[in-house]
């Protein structure tokens, strides 16, 4: 791939609900060089809609993930349109569901089959990404060092899923949309989505102070068209569809061992996790994510105070939250 992406074939991939992905592939790429003793691996994986070319920007010399010191992989999460999606994937089951299970099961495999690597210093995720982390530290305790965990909770809560739940209602409630898959592009689906969007993933200060202007977006309206609109209408809406059905199921205690006890699942991570909320976030919210760090052995919550919502986690048009976060990752990784 032009852009330096490679992709791992996974063949016949087993999934956590018992159904089998023909065909699977995870795409993915990395920055820096792998030390001899492969201790230096920092995993850091795709968010909602992302693709690597999205979320590399933190990976950088001076930066929050600095590629002189770190050997970073960025594995693209099912669905998100590169690795195996709705979109593309061959012989995939009519009903794309993944969970972030299976999307540390894949990471799991390429870490091990390509490079050979068993141990993670540091696994660092927003959002979705965040929720994956989760799912490394408590699926793999002996083998993750730490957790980095941004606007993120290891749970989906019933208010997020409200929310989630509107955009796929969004979505499909276009007429491109037969009840099985789209026919055409949902052009006032889309319109739907990224305004529903848009009024979640920034705080109301942020909108107040019109920040979208500094942003150069010439009013209201330009910055969702421009910003939020053009962002999704990237992905194809099948997608986008089934990463929310990944979104919605997370629960890192959906295992045997755990048994959807959230508590006890938690309690198991042996990483040094750092719990990194936005202080506007409304997806994810402070308090949920309080809860999740008091649960966690040793856990340091450590909040954004930022007005860019969940956006503060990304903060890639934003250098003070940027700087707050480079900070909090250099005093977690000096140890």
């Amino acid at each position: 791939m032009s852009d330096g992406a490679a992709a791992f074939e996974l063949g016949d991939f087993a999934l956590q609900d018992g159904r089998r992905l023909p065909d699977a592939r995870l795409v993915y790429r990395t920055y820096g060089t792998l030390a001899p003793d492969r201790s230096n691996v920092v995993l850091y994986p795709t968010s909602y809609g992302a693709q690597h070319t999205d979320t590399e920007w933190l990976i950088r010399p001076g930066g929050i993930l600095d590629p002189r010191r770190w050997f970073v992989v960025i594995p693209n999460m099912f669905g998100n349109g590169l690795s195996s999606s709705p979109s593309h994937a061959r012989g995939a089951p009519a009903d794309f569901r993944v969970t972030h299970h299976d999307n540390v099961a894949a990471q799991d495999r390429l870490l091990r089959e390509v490079f050979g690597i068993e141990e993670l210093a540091l696994v660092y995720g927003w959002s979705m990404g965040a929720q994956q982390a989760y799912h490394w530290a408590v699926l793999h305790p002996q083998r993750v060092r730490r957790v980095a965990a941004l606007c993120g909770t290891a749970r989906t809560s019933d208010h997020n899923i409200v929310f989630l739940r509107s955009l796929e209602a969004a979505l499909t409630a276009d007429g491109a949309w037969d009840g099985t898959c789209f026919t055409a592009t949902p052009e006032r689906g889309f319109r739907a989505f990224a305004r529903i969007y848009a009024s979640w993933a920034a705080s109301q200060a942020f909108y107040r102070r019109r920040l979208y202007r500094e942003l150069g977006y010439a009013d209201l309206d330009d910055y969702l068209v421009r910003s939020w609109e053009a962002s999704y209408r990237r992905r194809h809406p099948a997608d986008l569809l089934a990463m929310l059905d990944t979104w919605i199921a997370c629960d890192v205690s959906a295992t045997p061992r755990h048994r959807g006890d959230l508590a006890a699942a938690l309690k198991s991570i042996r990483a040094r996790v750092l719990v990194m909320p936005s202080a506007t976030d409304l997806y994810f919210t402070p308090d949920d994510c309080a809860a999740d760090a008091a649960a966690i052995p040793g856990a340091r919550l450590c909040t954004i105070p930022s007005i860019w919502g969940h956006r503060a986690g990304n903060p890639y048009q934003n250098t003070q939250d940027e700087q707050f976060i480079r900070q909090a990752i250099e005093e977690l990784t000096a140890a």
